[in-house]
């Protein structure tokens, strides 16, 4: 199989599956390596942008999914019916950031940090799947602890956490709050 007939497999694959698909099942499907696979899917990348094509492959994690470009917002969104509010809260966004900084981190740390409760909040990020559950802690209640989702790295435009911008204020007093 040559690489043009390889980009056009992987382009429909991004775009039967939808979610993002790791670069690891795009390989297997193909059965070549997860090398050549990314190096591929990085020429795919390089020509889309280069023909401004209306759609871009992102990244997210060791995934990479099919999606339209940001700058096409406004005629994507003539067609689309508006659906509920998409908005974020402060309270939502401060907790969200609290989390994605932190993370693992329980629902009592993230409320020492604020100094006010977070139910609201949480309940909030984890309805629009920007956070989810990533383990429990070992001590007396096993509290929950939170982490971000994939949609969070989309939603912000991230590949990765490490991504994140860096804080005006040092993480270790950070971590030393609470």
């Amino acid at each position: 199989m040559d690489k043009r007939e390889m980009k056009s497999i992987i382009e429909a694959l991004l775009f039967t599956w939808g979610d993002p698909l790791a670069i690891q099942e795009i390989s297997s499907i193909l059965e070549i390596s997860k090398t050549e696979s990314e190096e591929i899917i990085k020429e795919m990348i390089d020509e889309f942008n280069y023909n401004r094509r209306g759609l871009q492959i992102i990244q997210v994690n060791n995934a990479y999914q099919l999606a339209t470009r940001a700058e096409h917002f406004e005629w994507i969104k003539k067609l689309c019916t508006p659906k509920e509010n998409k908005t974020l809260s402060i309270a939502a966004l401060e907790t969200l950031s609290i989390i994605a900084y932190r993370q693992p981190i329980t629902k009592v740390e993230v409320e020492a940090i604020r100094g006010v409760k977070c139910d609201k909040a949480i309940s909030t990020l984890l309805e629009k799947n920007l956070i989810k559950e990533v383990g429990r802690l070992e001590k007396t209640g096993r509290p929950i602890l939170y982490g971000t989702t994939d949609d969070f790295l989309k939603c912000f435009g991230l590949s990765k956490l490490d991504e994140l911008p860096e804080l005006e204020i040092p993480k270790e007093e950070i971590n030393n709050i609470s």
